[in-house]
C-alpha cells in the first residue's frame, strides 16, 4: 500500500506491503474559537493568579519560546499575552522575547519571522540564549544530583518570568513542555554536562513517555524551579500541527495536565514487536539535522524487536548537526568505541548526549537512513546504513527477516508514543 511520511516540507510517498501496521495519533480536531479559548485559559489558569494579575505593579517581562527546531504556533499564542503585558502598564521596550535555544544555533533574520511572525519579530525585542556564553549567564548555585544552574541572565533578573512551549513525547525527558522551556532551554553548557551526561541519561527510565522515576524529569524541574517560572502557557497540537489542547497556569500543575493529554491523544498501541519499523523524524522543523532525526529512531524502540530494523527517512536540510556532533559521529568508527571515552570520568563534548541515545537504538536494532542531505563523503561514517530510498531498504530489511517479517509504520515519527499493548 501507499502511504505518506513525513519528511522534509512537503512529506514523502512510500509503499510497504499490505499487512504493515500503521501507528497514528489519534484523530482529533483542532480546538475551534482558538483566539477566546486563549483568553480564557489565559484569564484563568491552573495553580496561579490570572496573568493579568500577575502582570500589575511589574516593570518589566521575559516571554521564553522554544527555538526553530519546535514547531510552536507563537504567531497564535503569544499575541494575547503580549497584549495584557501592555495593557497592565509594561512598556512593550521592556519586554523581552527569550529564544530558549538551549545548545542549538541562533535563530536569526527571516527564520525569527517564521518563528513568531511578522509583526512580532518587528516590534518587539527577540534575544538568541547563549549557552557558552558565561557573560550573559547567571550561577544560581547547585541541583540535588550535584549540577551547576547556569541560567540565562536576562531571564534571571526579569520581574515577570513567563515560560511558554510545545508538549510532546520527548527521547530523554519522558514529554517537552514545562520545565524544558528553561532547563535546556536557557542553561549553560556547563549545567548541560551533568543533566545531559552519560550516567542520567543512561538511566532506563530517561526516555520517551515516562515522568515518573525520570531523573532528567527531576533534574531539569528543579532547575526550573529555582530560576523561577511565574506563568507558563503550553500547548498540544495534533498530527495536522493544530491546537487541540491549552495549559496555562502553574509550572508543575499545568504540564502535568497537559501530559496526560498528550499520553492519550499522542499514545499508539501494537500487540507485540515488529522485526521492522518504517518511521520519520517527523518533517520540518524536526527533520532539518541528522541529530533532531535521531529522535525519529529512539521512538521507535518499543516496538522493534531485538536485532530488528529502523528504517527512517529524514530530509537533513541542514545536514548532520552542529559542529561538534559531526565531529564526533564521523571520527569515532563505532558506538563501542564511543563508549569507551566515557571510561574517562572528565570526558565531556557538547552534542555527546545524542550519540549516547544513538548508542541505546544500536544496541538495539539495525538502523537504516534514507535522507537526501547527507553529503555522500560522510555516508559511510554515520555508524547507519544510508539506502537509496524507503522502498530500497525496505526490500532488504525484508531479505534479512525472511518471510512473514512484520512491519510497522510511524509516519509521524517522533510526535507517536508507540507502544506495546499492556507494556506501559
Amino acid at each position: 500500500m501507499k502511504l505518506k511520511i513525513d519528511y522534509g516540507r512537503d512529506g514523502l510517498e512510500i509503499e510497504v506491503p499490505e499487512s504493515a501496521q500503521v501507528l497514528q495519533m489519534a484523530a482529533g480536531a483542532g480546538l475551534d474559537r482558538i483566539e477566546e479559548r486563549l483568553d480564557e485559559a489565559i484569564a484563568h489558569p491552573m495553580g496561579t493568579a490570572g496573568l493579568r494579575q500577575l502582570a500589575k505593579g511589574r516593570k518589566n517581562a521575559c516571554v521564553v519560546i522554544a527555538d526553530i527546531t519546535r514547531p510552536v504556533p507563537n504567531s497564535v499564542i503569544l499575541p494575547p499575552m503580549l497584549r495584557i503585558l501592555e495593557e497592565e502598564g509594561i512598556a512593550r521596550e521592556n519586554i523581552t522575547i527569550l529564544v530558549g535555544t538551549g545548545l542549538h544555533r541562533p535563530n536569526e533574520g527571516e527564520e525569527l519571522q517564521q518563528l513568531v511572525g511578522t509583526e512580532i519579530a518587528r516590534d518587539y525585542r527577540i534575544v538568541n540564549h547563549m549557552a557558552r556564553e558565561r557573560e550573559t549567564l547567571t550561577y544560581l548555585g547547585e541541583t540535588s544530583g550535584g549540577a551547576p544552574i547556569w541560567i540565562d541572565t536576562l531571564y534571571v533578573e526579569a520581574d515577570l518570568k513567563i515560560a511558554t512551549s510545545l508538549i510532546e513525547p520527548h527521547l530523554m525527558a519522558g514529554y517537552s513542555g514545562g520545565r524544558k522551556a528553561i532547563c535546556p532551554g536557557l542553561m549553560g553548557v556547563d549545567t548541560m554536562r551533568v543533566l545531559h551526561g552519560p550516567e542520567l541519561l543512561g538511566h532506563p527510565n530517561a526516555r520517551e513517555g515516562q515522568i515518573e522515576g525520570n531523573p532528567f524529569h527531576r533534574q531539569a524541574l528543579e532547575v526550573a524551579q529555582r530560576s523561577g517560572v511565574d506563568f507558563t502557557l503550553n500547548v498540544a497540537m495534533n498530527d495536522q500541527r493544530q491546537i487541540t489542547g491549552i495549559f496555562c497556569g502553574d509550572l508543575e500543575k499545568a504540564h502535568a495536565v497537559g501530559v496526560r493529554f498528550v499520553e492519550g491523544q499522542n499514545g499508539a498501541f501494537i500487540d507485540e514487536a515488529v522485526d521492522i519499523v518504517v518511521t520519520s523524524s517527523a518533517g520540518l522543523p524536526l527533520d532539518l539535522t541528522f541529530y533532531q532525526a535521531v529522535k525519529g529512531m529512539t521512538a521507535a524502540l518499543p516496538i522493534v524487536k531485538e536485532g530488528g530494523t529502523i528504517l527512517i527517512a529524514a530530509r537533513c536540510s541542514e545536514g548532520l548537526g552542529g559542529p561538534e556532533f559531526q565531529e564526533m559521529l564521523l571520527n569515532t568508527p563505532g558506538p563501542t568505541e564511543f563508549a569507551a571515552c566515557f571510561e574517562d570520568p572528565d570526558f565531556f563534548a557538547v552534542d555527546q548526549w545524542q550519540l549516547q541515545e544513538l548508542c541505546k537504538v544500536l544496541d538495539k536494532a539495525e538502523v537504516m537512513v534514507y535522507s537526501e542531505g547527507i553529503a555522500p563523503d560522510q555516508c559511510d561514517n554515520l555508524w547507519v546504513n544510508v539506502v537509496p530510498s524507503v522502498e530500497e531498504g525496505l526490500a532488504a530489511a525484508l531479505a534479512r527477516h525472511g518471510a512473514g517479517a512484520r512491519v510497522a509504520v510511524v509516519p509521524k515519527g517522533p510526535y507517536v508514543l508507540t507502544q506495546i499493548r499492556g507494556e506501559h
